[in-house]
């Protein structure tokens, strides 16, 4: 296996997590910016307030995704596995 091949895997398998992990992160954005918003017009500083809901809306995205989620690694571990037979050519 060549090294540009090499790369090229490790590229794919960067975009793999960042497009997978990208649902998750942006609701947990979006809702920790609306909790803030919340807790500076209301005057509440509470700390542990962001975590409860984030942490609902998180597996609430992983439970809506997980089918998304796993065809997109199912596809991109078939193409890993469909490469081994070239790698000692």
């Amino acid at each position: 296996m060549s090294d540009a091949q090499i790369i090229k895997v490790m590229s794919d398998a960067l975009i793999q997590v960042l497009i997978i992990s990208a649902p998750i992160l942006g609701i947990s954005m979006i809702v920790g910016l609306i909790i803030s918003i919340f807790q500076t017009t209301t005057s509440i500083q509470e700390q542990t307030l962001t975590f409860v809901p984030k942490i609902i809306a998180i597996f609430a995205v992983i439970i809506l995704f997980a089918s998304w989620i796993m065809n997109y690694m199912k596809s991109y571990t078939e193409s890993l596995f469909s490469m081994i037979g070239y790698i000692g050519k």
